[in-house]
């Protein structure tokens, strides 16, 4: 009897320990181990409690209710990533002008002028787009000269010489 008490004493003194000894980052990454460990169970749970009745209809590619035509690896145009890419990168530094609109009073006239230069940045990286024709979803087709107009305008040897004779 003495032995279990004297254990559970320990245990205890072991466990407030550990109580003190968990730093903030310790809670975090405690709060983080039961988040995965909720989600993972959770799935585990419904994979056991869900019926699964899969049928040839059910193992189709879903495509917003049309009839999938030909294979998923189809090659898309360039441009759909571009635009997304440009989307992508100005939409994230809108997102940084907010925190800046909300303490930018607090910093005074330097908190403004720190926003302004990062709006003018945003501005001139807006125009070089839109100026380079990436916002714009048909590009006109490059202007590529050719060799064989460049010799048909260009004068000839003789006329050179003809013309620095007179």
């Amino acid at each position: 009897m003495i032995f279990i008490s004297d254990s559970i004493i320990l245990v205890t003194k072991i466990f407030i320990d550990i109580k003190y000894m968990l730093t903030e980052f310790g809670k975090i990454f405690v709060f983080i181990i039961f988040a995965f460990l909720f989600v993972a169970i959770s799935i585990f749970i419904a994979k056991l409690i869900r019926p699964s009745r899969p049928t040839k209809e059910k193992l189709t590619t879903y495509e917003c209710g049309e009839d999938a035509m030909g294979s998923p690896w189809v090659r898309f145009n360039i441009r759909f990533y571009v635009v997304a890419l440009i989307f992508l990168i100005f939409d994230v530094e809108v997102v940084l002008l907010f925190p800046w609109a909300l303490t930018y009073k607090d910093y005074g006239f330097y908190g403004f002028l720190v926003g302004i230069i990062f709006l003018v940045v945003l501005a001139i990286g807006m125009a070089y787009e839109w100026r380079k024709g990436d916002l714009e979803w048909a590009r006109p087709a490059p202007n590529i000269p050719k060799l064989n107009k460049i010799l048909k305008n260009m004068p000839s040897v003789q006329e050179k010489n003809e013309t620095t004779e007179n």
